[in-house]
């Protein structure tokens, strides 16, 4: 017998179905939330246990209904999905449901689905190249960076120059007055240091005051601010020599040449995931372009929420202050919202690779990635597992795993290939 009473298409990929429990079934389930009631509830005159069930669906009708409902709605949903051969990407939005004792139960579910995907050239794609092995140059900026951490940093008494360490004292000027004196500390031309603040440093003695502006923002938004900054204490590194005695400082190597090709290999496994990295891109660019898809609207929504998220926490972390600053959140949605579509249309064509190709993930594949995973949280396999099956994400990850097997696939570098 059929549970859907009706369905419609609402928009690429969103399908809303009018689904209709049998009215035998709503008995049913309500004569078993009855019984668990009467054992449960507490109505003065009776023992626990000993309610008669008409006293029960009398007394708390609306609690009869709202177990009912639980219990109904997520098993027809699943009858109606099967029915009807949906793909559906995520839980349905549910509404109207319309519950009277003794009568079948309807209830509306709109949920989006997944397009249908007819893969044509997944083969040829013009991948870049980039070298893997680093130049000798880049060994030895290498190896100059091991020697600068490792230096022993001494007070100065010459002018500040590119790479000194200053302790400074900060004031923000305005036409209100000055800000508050702040002391801080920075390397002098480092990438994170300020390029007004490193320009206004060069040649500056201890104590000597010096002022600078920045340029912060774009457009109507943007202004200038003013500073006043006096270098209390200047440090020099003095360099370990590069030597046997060196290598074994920091690394227990047993001589200069080990620790190069250390810092060759180390280097050369970056350049790797870097040619990955980019030879992923460049295939999902292409397998895009051949495959364009109407993409679930929203799934799309839910991942640029995700990217929004991302982008949040990483504004924290460098200590700025989201309730205070005044950040456009719509116009940094509408940004990355062509990310999300990218997002969303790669992962709908490598699942569609992964059944095209027959692919799956054996349980050992399984547990080695779960295994992996925790030890990058710092807990075990089984905690893993026990934390993405209580939110639902045991089977997302899983499906992660899929999709990178067939991106490896699709680069010619895995047995599926």
């Amino acid at each position: 017998m059929s549970v859907v009473l009706s369905m419609e298409e609402t928009g690429p990929c969103r399908a809303r179905l009018e689904v209709e429990v049998p009215a035998a079934a709503v008995e049913a389930e309500a004569a078993r939330a009855v019984r668990d009631l009467a054992r449960e509830v507490r109505i003065p005159g009776f023992r626990r246990g000993k309610v008669p069930p008409a006293l029960v669906e009398k007394q708390v009708p609306e609690e009869v209904e709202r177990r009912v409902v639980e219990r109904l709605v997520p098993r027809y949903w699943k009858l109606a999905e099967a029915e009807r051969q949906l793909l559906p990407m995520g839980a349905p939005e549910v509404a109207g449901v319309e519950y009277k004792a003794g009568a079948p139960l309807r209830f509306t579910a709109t949920v989006e689905t997944r397009p249908p995907v007819e893969l044509r050239n997944i083969v040829d794609f013009d991948l870049p190249d980039p070298a893997v092995e680093p130049p000798a140059e880049e060994v030895e900026a290498a190896l100059a960076e091991l020697r600068r951490q490792a230096a022993d940093w001494v007070p100065s008494e010459k002018p500040a120059s590119l790479g000194d360490r200053a302790r400074l004292q900060v004031v923000e000027l305005s036409e209100a007055g000055e800000g508050e004196a702040q002391e801080t500390e920075v390397e002098i031309g480092a990438a994170r240091v300020w390029e007004e603040l490193t320009v206004a440093l060069a040649g500056a003695e201890v104590g000597q005051v010096r002022e600078f502006e920045r340029r912060e923002g774009e457009g109507e938004e943007a202004r200038t601010r003013r500073f006043r900054v006096t270098p209390l204490e200047l440090r020099s590194p003095v360099l370990p020599e590069l030597d046997d005695g060196f290598a074994a400082k920091v690394g227990k190597f047993e001589s200069l040449e080990e620790l190069r090709g250390s810092v060759r290999e180390r280097l050369r496994a970056a350049r790797e995931r870097e040619r990955r990295r980019q030879r992923e891109q460049a295939l999902l660019g292409q397998l895009i372009e051949r495959h364009p898809l109407p993409l679930p609207e929203g799934v799309v929504r839910e991942e640029t929420e995700g990217l929004m998220r991302e982008y949040a926490e990483s504004l924290a972390m460098r200590g700025i202050d989201l309730q205070r600053s005044e950040i456009d959140w719509q116009g940094i949605g509408g940004q990355l919202k062509p990310q999300a579509e990218r997002r969303v249309h790669a992962r709908l064509l490598l699942d569609a690779v992964v059944e095209a190709k027959g692919l799956e993930v054996a349980e050992e594949e399984f547990e080695e990635a779960l295994g992996a995973l925790g030890r990058s949280q710092g807990h075990s396999a089984m905690a893993v597992r026990q934390s993405l099956d209580r939110s639902g994400q045991l089977q997302d990850f899983r499906a992660q795993l899929l999709r990178e097997k067939a991106l490896t696939a699709l680069l010619g570098e895995g047995p599926a290939a």
